[in-house]
């Protein structure tokens, strides 16, 4: 059985200490396949919480890939956020949409960020043109009979959350996903965790977020997602730092 480790939101600068405490030592412990990282890694992009990300990504000490939240974009500084929107990540890019090497599995990045958008709330997710085919690209480049997993920060879809992403043109992206093959997008930002099933043209798609190891909890503990893999199928553990034992993540079915 393959197991990949789907964490996101950890907001170093405001990074729940225990929390990612508990979550280092079950890697150590259990030596998951691959940590996947949906974004948000800081909490003001600020070059010493990059810093502290990376010597921590570093330490797990199995494959990693991480996605670019918008917390990892300049906020107060518009003329960065404009010019160098990612200046200050050059720090951790080596990880930024690593490949991973997994038999049988495929991750495909998508960047659902944005440095501009015309509506106040630049903290939603956006997904461009560009971006959307460039993912559809490595999903029709997919070996055959692979699970595909696209890696966004923003739902491109919601869910029954507190939070919301109001993902412009995700709906779009999330059909055009699923028409070619993707098997689920694993995302965060809304620092609670679900696991939607959708139909698109009679295929099944599912929009899997993570919860939030940072301080900023909503209606969830401390949490991330245990992705268990067997033989071409897949499970959602949601693990808490919490006395509740790990359970299942529940299927909403939409669509």
């Amino acid at each position: 059985m393959m197991r990949l480790f789907h964490v996101s939101d950890v907001h170093f600068g405001r990074e729940d200490k225990a929390a990612v405490i508990w979550f280092t030592d079950l890697v150590h412990a259990e030596k998951p396949d691959a940590v996947i990282m949906t974004g948000d890694l800081t909490m003001r992009a600020r070059s010493h919480e990059f810093a502290a990300g990376l010597a921590w990504l570093e330490g797990l000490g199995v494959p990693v890939t991480v996605e670019v939240g918008n917390h990892d974009l300049p906020y107060f500084n518009i003329l960065a956020r404009f010019f160098r929107p990612y200046g200050r990540i050059h720090a951790i890019e080596r990880l930024i949409e690593k490949p991973l090497d997994l038999p049988g599995v495929a991750i495909v990045p998508l960047v659902t960020t944005a440095r501009f958008q015309w509506r106040l709330n630049w903290a939603k997710g956006h997904v461009s043109m560009e971006s959307l085919q460039q993912a559809l690209a490595l999903v029709e480049a997919a070996p055959k009979d692979s699970l595909i997993f696209v890696a966004c920060h923003h739902p491109l879809i919601e869910a029954h959350t507190r939070a919301t992403a109001s993902t412009r043109n995700g709906a779009a992206a999330f059909a055009a996903l699923a028409a070619a093959g993707a098997s689920a997008v694993l995302t965060g930002h809304v620092h609670d965790p679900f696991d939607v099933v959708h139909e698109v043209d009679g295929r099944k798609i599912r929009m899997i977020g993570a919860g939030t190891l940072s301080e900023r909890t909503r209606d969830t503990p401390p949490s991330f997602n245990e992705i268990r893999i067997e033989d071409g199928r897949f499970d959602v553990v949601l693990r808490t730092l919490s006395p509740e034992p790990d359970t299942v993540l529940p299927k909403e079915r939409v669509g």
